[in-house]
């Protein structure tokens, strides 16, 4: 019987090209989030086991194989803190707490991941715009949830936009220190402190 056309030992070519691709994004976390080594496409593919050939097969540069890693971070923040909010089945306080511990649970698990969105991103010129978006991205979240939670009836947009930027500004900036260990904390302080921030700002 003929071998069918993509198929190499019984995986489909697309589906190896996905193999591939996460095996890259998975060995640039590990190589950009360790602090004795710099992030090359060389290293990295050497990480993952992988030729460069492979890693041009995913992605065109080193630039958008490091956004591809802090965009995926993005959106499984994005998607535990609302899963968590949404099964806490808690009032407007309670959710607001579900939702922050569940992004530090996620920052307990894998501390990488925090380290390279929200400090190493912001050392390199090249990521720093996309940097900034994600953070617009959350503000603008945080302003919105802030604005379900309350009705939306008391403050104005503009308002909550402002607020929104800084609560996430001054989580990024308190998830730095954190990680980096110039801030002796629980995570459990951290969430704390985090929602009594949230809900100060939208008071």
């Amino acid at each position: 019987m003929a071998v069918q056309a993509g198929v190499y030992r019984g995986v489909p070519a697309a589906a190896r090209v996905a193999e591939r691709r996460t095996r890259l994004m998975e060995a640039t976390l590990a190589v950009w989030a360790d602090p004795t080594t710099s992030t090359t496409m060389t290293r990295i593919c050497a990480e993952a086991g992988l030729s460069e050939r492979y890693f041009y097969e995913s992605f065109r540069n080193l630039d958008e194989a490091l956004t591809a890693v802090i965009d995926a971070i993005a959106v499984e923040i994005e998607e535990r803190a609302l899963s968590a909010a949404d099964e806490s089945g808690a009032d407007p306080a309670g959710r607001v707490l579900a939702s922050l511990r569940a992004l530090v649970e996620m920052l307990v698990e894998d501390p990488r991941k925090g380290r390279v969105a929200i400090i190493e991103a912001g050392a390199m010129p090249s990521l720093r715009q996309r940097r900034t978006e994600l953070l617009h991205h959350f503000a603008q979240r945080s302003a919105e949830e802030a604005r379900t939670l309350s009705g939306g009836a008391r403050r104005s947009e503009h308002d909550d936009e402002i607020a929104g930027v800084l609560f996430v500004g001054g989580m990024a900036e308190l998830i730095t220190r954190w990680l980096s260990g110039t801030l002796e904390a629980t995570p459990e302080e951290i969430v704390e402190a985090a929602a009594r921030s949230f809900l100060g700002f939208y008071r």
